[in-house]
């Protein structure tokens, strides 16, 4: 078809001015988790450094959280996937370790492959800048020895240097809120995925933060997702903090942009406070606190057990109980009396 310069000025392609040489094209590979995709986007900026004529296409199962500054975004399918395979690239780099992601990078013309690849059926590193990550997923004691972030582990992977570089996070919401905001405004995430229920903080405990907030002087909202729905329609009732329900992805970014810090665990509203640069009080237990990069946003909150990192899904002992609502309030304030840089 005509392109845009063709239509509004009637140039031809051997006479156009406009024309941009690509020097490089390169691929990403990312399909999710959504968090995921989110704390990819760093390696964005550090791509267009590097090749600054480079034409950069990013696959996912999430392409709406995949930021515009990407020439091509294609969701996970069969059409793109066929298209892939018959467009040569300089660079192909797989950050899943998925069988689905790794068989693609297989079929991938590339001069250059980095991450993970699939060989005799299994996931394998493609050099030793992908080994380190390669053997945290493997054995849990590898990855509580681990001091990098994930940030930093996937600039390895790619060959470059992590130099505080942001999340790229795009906020496309029209949408309005009714919030008055006489005081900072403290969202509550008050869920935990479901994988990982162990990350779970009781609902009482949520009640008697809100309590200490509030009266303290603290506007309170409550986030989450469907599944949180009627656990915070429960906590507004018992404690009048606001919430406005469950809402799409776009207006679920919107909703957290409003917030001045974001209580919350290892999930997708992590990422997006990080993504807009909120103050964050992070909960964390079964994971390594060091693959959080949090930009001096905020603290990590844990439980005082010998067994944090464990990577449990399920566990008869709950550590989160032990971590006292006082403690998060307190930490809540501490983080609203520091200036961000």
């Amino acid at each position: 078809m005509p392109c845009i310069y063709h239509k509004e000025r009637n140039v031809h392609c051997w006479k156009c001015e406009y024309y941009e040489r690509i020097n490089k094209r390169i691929l990403i590979i990312k399909l999710g988790a959504a968090g995921d995709v989110v704390r990819t986007t760093p390696l964005l900026r550090k791509i267009k450094q590097l090749y600054r004529d480079a034409e950069v296409t990013w696959i996912s199962h999430f392409p709406e959280l995949v930021p515009s500054m990407v020439d091509s975004i294609l969701n996970f399918e069969l059409k793109n996937i066929l298209y892939l395979i018959n467009k040569p690239f300089d660079i192909v780099v797989n950050l899943d370790k998925d069988k689905e992601a790794c068989a693609l990078v297989n079929i991938i013309h590339a001069k250059r492959k980095k991450g993970f690849k699939l060989e005799n059926g299994k996931v394998v590193p493609i050099d030793s800048q992908a080994n380190k990550k390669w053997l945290t997923g493997l054995f849990d004691d590898v990855n509580l020895k681990n001091k990098k972030s994930y940030v930093q582990e996937i600039f390895q992977i790619f060959g470059a240097q992590f130099n505080g570089e942001k999340y790229v996070l795009e906020k496309t919401s029209n949408k309005s809120w009714n919030i008055q905001k006489s005081s900072p405004l403290i969202g509550l995430n008050t869920g935990c995925g479901d994988r990982w229920k162990t990350r779970l903080w009781p609902e009482e405990y949520w009640i008697k933060l809100v309590k200490l907030l509030k009266i303290s002087g603290y506007e309170v909202l409550l986030l989450g997702g469907e599944k949180e729905d009627n656990k915070n329609k429960g906590i507004s009732q018992k404690t009048n903090a606001c919430y406005f329900g469950h809402f799409p992805l776009e207006d679920f970014i919107s909703l957290i942009d409003q917030c001045d810090l974001v209580v919350t665990g290892v999930t997708l509203a992590m990422h997006l406070a990080i993504g807009l640069g909120k103050k964050i009080a992070l909960f964390n237990n079964v994971f390594n606190r060091h693959e959080f990069e949090l930009y001096n946003l905020g603290e990590i909150i844990e439980p005082e057990v010998p067994c944090r990192g464990c990577f449990k899904p399920i566990c008869n002992e709950p550590c989160m109980e032990k971590i006292d609502p006082k403690r998060v309030f307190q930490t809540c304030v501490k983080l609203l009396n520091i200036k961000t840089k």
